[in-house]
């Protein structure tokens, strides 16, 4: 079994100026816009997303009981059936009980403000992980579903997603072990548990900021960071920055070593390794593809080795692009710069005072309102939290309606930065679809996590258009859990193939930089005006420059991923790293850094980081196919969600990307790169 996580009275009347053109807007962008009712404090809290136990950290040990209390029913219950399709039934109420706990906890331990939420939900994630990886060894569970795989008879009486399900459920017993003797099954139960510690000590190390004393830093930039006493605490490379000497520090600061933080990793990465030699795979990277499109480690090289020689010309002008741009601002040319996307950082500059007022975030949400709208039939409501039922008074909860079908989910958006919260985009899944025993659908629900300026008193929240893009990606994510409509959970939404996940919310990407799109949204937030068409020009082309730089550097990231992952190597993951970096990216390292330890990726995405580049060919061939003529074409839209997003994990990627025939590495480069 695949345990999928995957993160006061009436309203206030004084909102942030947006002038009179505001109310020919939707209620969506007032929502978004707008100032957040205060919650009743004097009504019942009903604890995190609705979870009467989750009312205090201490509810995460009730809940955790309950579910595996749950679990020991289901259990005996799909040893003592005979075969059929109540086996498959069971295990998926199996799966959905423990990630119920699992998944909300798995936001939890990063996205709630009180470090004792943090901490209890850390324990949960941890316990249900631990039952899991038992469950998953289980001898006796897996042979009730090995009885039913082995029944002709009965087989034949499954429906294609049933035996789709119970095909899926026994790969997760076979790269588990259960087909290990006694002895070996407990060494690998006892391996991922210690991959859990070790993932969880990995993800939260990659997150922490990097502190150094303020002397060292020149006075005139200081304020531009986070103070906290005597020192400066630095927590992303502030790419974003005009000012070229706070980039060069954030980069060298935040990618400073850790020692303990290198030793974590080497031994993460060792433990995976040992436990996948323990099952029967050669490395860890072929345990992880094997069932991904590409099946292999040696196709994932083949294919980034043919796009780097595909790219190269290309790259090696837009660097020198990069430099000749630098050197007329009367800037160094550092590699840490170059490093920092510098081109994004030359955009920002140039532009970005110039677009965010078009891009307030109730303007673009209203734009994904009415992009889903005109495509799907899909549209937002945005509903008012009970007391209890979200972690911060800044997070909106947003009713997701079908024109036809009704309620789809709900998403709780939680778009502005705090003190401790992660800074990075991510969408996360609490609970998935499923069709309930009692005949009725399990709403799926999401949490959307980004890291935005809040608003102020007199302004909305503006966006750059890097940030609006983002926005876009995720909400990507989010609409493939709505839309994925399937009957077991086991197979919601994005609990799909990785290298088919991030297909929806690039594609998305877009969308977001089409010209027929974001003239219909973009408007100053005070006089309501549209975005001037040379403004609207430049950000469409904008996607255009140093493309090949951008793609180049998402290579060198994904070969990185396959080497850690690969036969282990007597050398350190920094040494790696160098030689990556200097095969397929072309840059020198830069001394006295550990980027790698910034790869958060590593944790979710071990040995698959590769499919953000095969998304995006396949993303690339449904976008000029199906909506580059026409991104608001209905038809087109229900084509696309009843062929990919509704299907979830049920269905063969490879299947449902129509018309392509046969789909090589040569295949995927031609479509990045066309």
């Amino acid at each position: 079994m695949k345990l999928a996580c995957h993160r006061f009275g009436s309203v206030v009347k004084n909102t942030p100026t947006i002038s009179r053109y505001a109310t020919t807007w939707s209620s969506v962008v007032e929502a978004f816009n707008g100032q957040q009712r205060r919650v009743d404090l004097c009504k019942e809290d009903v604890g995190l997303f609705g979870v009467p136990e989750l009312s205090s950290p201490a509810g995460f040990k009730v809940a955790q009981q309950k579910a595996l209390r749950k679990t020991e029913l289901l259990v005996a219950t799909a040893c003592s059936n005979p075969p059929g399709a109540l086996t498959v039934e069971t295990f998926d109420q199996l799966s959905d009980s423990l990630c119920k706990v699992a998944d909300l906890a798995d936001f939890v331990k990063v996205g709630h403000p009180d470090p004792a939420f943090r901490k209890a939900a850390e324990k949960a994630c941890i316990n249900i992980g631990t039952a899991v990886e038992k469950l998953n060894t289980n001898v006796d569970l897996c042979m009730s579903l090995k009885k039913l795989l082995e029944n002709k008879e009965v087989l034949e009486t499954l429906d294609p997603d049933t035996r789709k399900v119970a095909e899926l459920l026994m790969f997760d017993f076979e790269i588990s072990g259960v087909h290990l003797d006694e002895s070996k099954r407990g060494k690998a139960v006892s391996l991922n548990v210690n991959l859990l510690d070790l993932n969880n000590e990995f993800l939260n190390g990659s997150l922490l900021p990097n502190r150094i004393e303020k002397k060292a830093l020149p006075e005139h930039i200081r304020h531009l960071f986070s103070i906290d006493g005597k020192s400066i605490q630095i927590g992303s490379l502030h790419a974003d920055s005009p000012n070229e000497l706070v980039r060069e520090a954030a980069y060298k600061i935040f990618l400073y070593p850790n020692s303990s933080l290198l030793h974590c990793l080497d031994d993460l990465l060792a433990c995976r390794n040992e436990l996948a030699k323990l099952v029967g795979y050669e490395t860890f990277a072929h345990r992880a593809l094997k069932r991904t499109m590409v099946e292999t480690p040696e196709t994932v090289m083949k294919f980034l080795e043919l796009l780097t020689v595909k790219l190269s010309d290309r790259t090696a002008k837009d660097f020198n692009l990069m430099r000749d741009m630098k050197m007329k601002m009367n800037s160094r040319s550092t590699v840490s710069d170059l490093m920092n996307t510098f081109m994004q950082v030359f955009l920002s500059q140039e532009y970005s005072s110039l677009y965010s007022p078009y891009f307030s975030l109730g303007a673009c949400m209203g734009g994904l309102n009415m992009l889903f709208s005109q495509l799907l039939g899909v549209s937002f409501q945005n509903e008012q939290p009970m007391a209890g039922e979200v972690w911060s008074e800044d997070v909106r909860k947003l009713a997701v309606f079908h024109e036809t079908e009704g309620l789809l989910g709900y998403i709780y958006c939680d778009f502005f930065r705090r003190p401790d919260k992660p800074h990075q985009d991510c969408h996360f899944t609490i609970q998935g679809g499923r069709l309930k025993e009692d005949g009725e659908y399990q709403h799926p629900l999401v949490v959307l996590m980004l890291s935005l300026p809040p608003p102020t008193h007199s302004t909305p929240t503006l966006l750059t258009p890097g940030m609006m893009e983002n926005l876009f990606h995720e909400m990507g994510h989010a609409m493939h859990s709505m839309l994925g409509r399937t009957r077991y959970q086991h197979v919601t939404g994005t609990r799909c193939s990785t290298d088919f996940a991030e297909v929806p919310s690039v594609l998305m990407e877009f969308f977001a930089t089409d010209h027929q799109v974001v003239r219909k949204f973009a408007r100053h937030y005070q006089t309501g005006q549209p975005l001037p068409k040379t403004l609207l020009s430049c950000l469409c082309e904008s996607k255009r420059i140093c493309g090949a730089a951008d793609t180049q550097l998402q290579i060198f990231y994904a070969a990185l991923d396959q080497v850690y992952h690969g036969k282990p190597q007597n050398r350190s993951t920094t040494d790696i790293l160098k030689e990556m970096q200097e095969k397929f990216y072309g840059l020198p390292y830069v001394p006295n850094t550990a980027w790698q330890l910034r790869f958060s990726h590593l944790i979710g995405y071990g040995a698959k980081y590769y499919s953000y580049l095969m998304s995006r060919a396949i993303a690339s061939m449904i976008w000029r196919q199906c909506f580059q003529k026409d991104p608001f074409n209905r038809e087109m839209g229900e084509r696309y969600r009843r062929e990919m997003l509704a299907h979830g994990g049920i269905k063969e990627p490879m299947l449902m990307v129509q018309g392509c025939q046969v789909w090589g590495p040569h295949d995927f480069v031609s479509a990045l790169c066309g």
